[in-house]
């Protein structure tokens, strides 16, 4: 296990960010993770997902699971009944850059599959081989949450893993573990539709700074014992780096 953990939050298609926060990563001594949320919606989301899938492949990243890779795979498995709720949530973004624009006015959902399919044959696989947590010393990365009403944390539906949001924010953490997440923007989580820090109570770290909706993408570094830099980017070009 390397000494250092850079955990990255939701990129939603941002590649300009993406890449750029990447420069900050140590491969040799940090363990690179990824919280979910890669595409749908930003300036280019497939080549979010095809840099993602190339870092978890060749450099060992950690690639978590996020609700918007879950209904990309339901679209994936069943594009009639999921390609509403799909494109609803900014997934028509992410099929037009794996694709092209306009592609809705051509092809039914099932046609669209089909090219996806034919055209990355690797996507699916890989999306369905995502993890729903990662556990690293006293530490737990999930995209949204888990279940705290339960005894064990373990036994989180995969749907709350992914999905999760107030009944996890507002319940007392009780795990043993420092919970990281994203999903939720903290914006909205500190109540002011503008903190773009990371939001941090009760054993629970935020780190979805909204970038995609013209918040920030965070960064953060974490040894075996707590959370000791915070790189946060927007979208304007500044960067804050929060050195404990």
């Amino acid at each position: 296990m390397k000494r250092e953990l850079f955990a990255i939050g939701d990129v939603h298609g941002q590649i300009t960010l993406f890449q750029q926060m990447l420069t900050n990563w140590n491969e040799e001594t940090q363990q690179l993770l990824l919280i979910g949320d890669l595409g749908d919606r930003g300036e280019n989301p497939k080549d979010c997902f095809i840099l993602a899938q190339s870092l978890v492949e060749k450099k060992d990243a950690i690639y978590l699971k996020g609700n918007h890779e879950d209904m990309l795979l339901a679209f994936l498995k069943h594009p009639e009944q999921n390609y509403d709720l799909y494109c609803l949530n900014g997934g028509m973004k992410t099929l037009e850059t794996f694709l092209h624009p306009g592609l809705d006015a051509e092809y039914s959902p099932t046609e669209i599959v089909m090219f996806l399919n034919s055209r990355y044959p690797t996507l699916q696989p890989f999306l369905e081989s995502l993890p729903l947590y990662y556990e690293w010393g006293r530490f737990l990365f999930v995209h949204a949450g888990v279940d705290l009403s339960k005894s064990d944390w373990h036994q989180t539906s995969s749907e709350d893993y992914v999905w999760i949001r107030d009944v996890f924010h507002k319940a007392k953490n009780t795990t043993g573990k420092i919970i990281v997440f994203g999903h939720t923007i903290t914006p909205f989580l500190y109540g002011d539709n503008q903190t773009t820090d990371l939001w941090i109570k009760d054993n629970k770290i935020g780190i979805d700074g909204g970038a995609v909706y013209g918040g920030a993408l965070h960064g953060v570094l974490f040894n075996e014992k707590e959370l000791v830099r915070d790189i946060k980017l927007d979208n304007k070009g500044y960067v804050w780096d929060g050195l404990t």
